[in-house]
């Protein structure tokens, strides 16, 4: 497995990590024998790096994440995020919270639905705008040396929040939504990131599936999928969306490979401090992404994809407004 470093002073994982999150919610149908198959198959692939959240399914897959890898925990590099707050009962009620005390708190459940020690890398979920950044982040770095946390991150967060954080205490990464049809981090917080040596992982990197090529009608999703309720799947900018993969699957045929791979293999070339980790419950769709390994992309090929499909190309925000409020704080 081709291995990249996180930071610059950071540890190394695997070139590719696994996004758990759709194993649990979200995305539809769920099967949990399928989704610790799908993990197990990664570990013996040789990806190492493991991501997941406390919100995800309540809590439930950090649960099925520390099941998958009991016994196998030496070869996971983990990481899991705090911060937003879900209301079971209704799942549109969120919050934000990055008080010093419920950091503390959400740390220890997290610990233990994983059935883990300490977390390798855990992050800030989305930074509270109640809250100094430094009052936050000053509780994770007392995690951190009081041996439950080995690194920190945090995810969406804009520049000037990067830099304040990080003189606090040193961020190992950040982690936000990358890809061809969000190139949002170009805008200033891959430069941060690269100025303050911070690894940037990039989530999504599969536009939430929409550049595999395989959604090819809204009526594809089921009823508690919730993609459909976002803009970019919603109404005329469906179809627009949808025309602009038609592009990577032409460039897909053409290079001999899946539109997925291609996706992966451009946000691999944007540049070695970059980890994508898109997410999987398939054991099927995990090979089908790591064969963008495998894929080299020259210069000529990138510029020629970024044709195609320009920055600030895709039509919609990422999220609901209330929700895209939270993000580049």
């Amino acid at each position: 497995m081709k291995q990249r470093k996180l930071g610059a002073g950071g540890p190394v994982v695997s070139m590719i990590g696994l996004g758990c999150m759709g194993m649990s919610d979200f995305y539809g149908h769920r099967d949990e024998a399928e989704a610790v198959a799908t993990i197990h198959h990664a570990l013996d692939r040789g990806v190492t790096f493991l991501d997941t959240a406390d919100m995800y399914g309540y809590g439930r897959n950090e649960e099925l994440v520390g099941r998958a890898i009991r016994g196998r925990r030496h070869e996971v590099f983990l990481a899991t995020k705090f911060g937003i707050m879900r209301a079971e009962n209704d799942p549109n009620v969120r919050g934000i919270n990055g008080r010093p005390e419920y950091v503390r708190a959400a740390c220890e459940a997290s610990l233990c639905r994983l059935g883990v020690d300490v977390i390798d890398l855990y992050y800030q979920h989305r930074v509270d705008p109640a809250t100094p950044i430094e009052e936050t982040v000053g509780a994770m770095a007392d995690l951190v040396r009081a041996g439950k946390v080995r690194c920190i991150g945090l995810s969406e967060a804009g520049a000037a929040t990067l830099r304040r954080a990080h003189a606090v205490h040193p961020l190992t990464a950040l982690q936000s939504e990358y890809s061809l049809w969000t190139r949002d981090p170009e805008e200033g917080v891959l430069a941060a990131c690269r100025e303050l040596g911070i690894g940037f992982v990039a989530y999504s990197p599969l536009g939430r599936g929409f550049l595999t090529g395989r959604i090819k009608r809204i009526e594809d999703f089921a009823p508690d999928d919730y993609r459909p309720h976002t803009p970019r799947f919603q109404g005329e900018n469906f179809q627009r969306n949808l025309d602009l993969v038609r592009r990577i699957e032409l460039l897909a045929a053409q290079k001999g490979c899946r539109p997925a791979q291609l996706a992966l293999a451009w946000v691999l070339a944007q540049g070695e401090d970059i980890v994508p980790i898109p997410g999987t419950k398939r054991r099927a769709y995990f090979d089908e992404n790591l064969g963008a390994l495998d894929l080299a992309l020259t210069p000529a090929e990138v510029k020629k994809i970024n044709g195609f499909f320009p920055p600030g190309a895709a039509t919609g925000t990422r999220y609901p407004e209330a929700m895209q409020k939270s993000l580049g704080r």
